[in-house]
């Protein structure tokens, strides 16, 4: 049996991209990953300027940008009740959020990922596809079965990381408990090809009616679109014609410039699902350690997965390679701060939810409440920052019901 320093189950973004700087630290690192062939997961595709600041402390930002990276640098909220011109005019620039970082950087979740397990082999890592894992062993001896080529193998190692995503088998194996809220709404996202007429650096949001939309664009005349709803319309985008039926949702009166997106062509499948938050209280366990999804996630309605999974690998790993004691009381901080740092989200979500993911009258009238008092009192909108400057940014204060209440208009 082979013997690791770290055994990583699985080989996407949070699993490559921490085996990539351990195995550039010097240490032995084996990388398993169940996919042959990475697909289209209709999300993990945007890093908030705070996580490109984690992209560039781990030294990975120049190796994204060489694989087709794209940064936007501007943003709109459109809404039902704001003059599409005036939204236009206070299109903000994402360049101030963070020093150096001109704005969110998009790269699509395939070739992401591809980029990221390459590098980890280039720099040492034994990383293997296909593989089915079959058991895992926590405790004093970590250690993992599993099953590649059509061969079963036993490895073992000092430290088993769980980057094995939202369905974690390491989470399960470790006893480690998942809380989740209650979902708000449905989000369907689909990936368009064909829209020159969609400037290239701007990403917008907006409501109207009964629908919520989000674009993204990627470079090249594509966009990662994304859609909520409400919970009991969950057939709404079902059925061969669903992807159609989605794309003519965006046809919406508050942003004229959506009649590009309509004309463009789906470039990838159309998911539908449930938005709602999870974590967990310790991501950690004896020979343990949880990155990515698979220590819990946030609402996608503010897009920071890809955030919060490279902080958690800068964090770790720094961990990992500042001392030889990687027991559990040496990932104490981690948790600490993930906590912290989920909880912080976990607000800025629910806000954002409430705002642009309710519909009828009441949900209009708050939101242009909101834009009202927003334009005047930009306090109201502190939540939206931590969302592109880091949740650390920001005062303790702005996280508390007073702020919400303040924000929602229930004080």
């Amino acid at each position: 049996m082979q013997r690791y320093d770290l055994i990583i189950v699985g080989g996407g973004i949070g699993g490559s991209a921490l085996a990539q700087v351990m195995a550039q630290a010097g240490k032995s690192v084996l990388l398993l990953e169940q996919s042959e062939v990475y697909e289209d997961r209709v999300r993990g595709e945007w890093i908030a300027p705070w996580g490109v600041d984690e992209v560039k402390r781990l030294g990975l930002y120049d190796l994204l940008k060489s694989a087709g990276g794209h940064h936007i640098t501007h943003h709109v909220t459109f809404d039902e009740d704001k003059d599409p011109a005036a939204a236009q005019a206070e299109a903000l620039p994402l360049s101030f959020f963070r020093e150096g970082v001109p704005g969110p950087l998009c790269l699509g979740h395939p070739r992401h990922c591809q980029t990221l397990f390459d590098a980890a082999k280039a720099a040492g890592a034994e990383a293997h596809r296909g593989v089915r894992v079959a058991a895992v062993e926590v405790g004093a001896s970590p250690r993992v079965t599993f099953e590649v080529g059509g061969e079963t193998r036993e490895a073992s190692a000092r430290l088993v990381v769980g980057a094995d995503g939202r369905t974690s088998q390491v989470r399960e194996t470790a006893a480690i408990t998942l809380h989740q809220d209650k979902p708000h709404h449905w989000f369907a996202g689909l990936l368009v090809e064909g829209v020159p007429g969609w400037r290239d650096d701007l990403q917008a949001i907006g409501t109207e009616g009964d629908f919520g939309f989000l674009a993204f664009p990627q470079g090249g005349g594509k966009i990662r679109l994304y859609g909520g709803y409400a919970l009991d319309e969950a057939r709404r985008f079902k059925g061969e014609d669903g992807p159609r039926r989605f794309l003519d949702a965006f046809q919406v009166n508050c942003s004229p410039e959506n009649r590009h997106i309509v004309e463009g062509t789906p470039a990838g499948p159309l998911f539908s699902y449930i938005n709602a938050d999870a974590w967990t209280d310790q991501p950690f366990a004896p020979g343990v350690v949880l990155v990515g999804d698979a220590a819990g996630w946030n609402d996608p309605i503010i897009g920071l997965g890809l955030s919060i999974t490279y902080r958690d690998v800068r964090i770790v790993g720094d961990i990992l390679k500042a001392s030889d004691d990687w027991s559990v009381g040496a990932f104490a901080p981690y948790a600490e701060e993930r906590a912290e740092r989920m909880r912080r989200l976990r607000f800025a979500g629910q806000i954002q939810s409430a705002l642009d993911m309710e519909f009828g009258e009441a949900a209009r009238a708050r939101r242009q409440r909101y834009h009202e008092l927003g334009a005047a009192d930009p306090s109201l909108k502190m939540h939206s920052f931590a969302v592109m400057a880091g949740p650390e940014t920001l005062p303790p204060e702005a996280f508390t019901e007073e702020h919400r209440a303040r924000v929602l208009g229930t004080a």
